[in-house]
């Protein structure tokens, strides 16, 4: 019998730094979903204020295993 998954997308931030953005995605995500398994970054960006990098943001999507009774 296989694995069934399902994925979600999110966006995790951070004033520091991209890794620390997917890091924040992971953990708050983990706090309500059980079964992580794998994640993929999808996509780079930030808001700039005054000129500079405010806040680094990383959208991903995450792989989870769906329970079966």
């Amino acid at each position: 019998m296989g694995n069934t998954f399902k994925m979600l997308t999110v966006v995790g931030t951070s004033p520091e730094s991209y890794k620390e953005a997917i890091d924040n995605a992971l953990s708050d995500t983990a706090a309500t979903v059980r079964n992580l398994s794998w994640f993929e970054v999808k996509e780079f960006r930030g808001r700039i204020a005054d000129g500079k990098v405010a806040e680094y943001q990383a959208k991903l999507q995450i792989g989870f295993r769906v329970e079966v009774p």
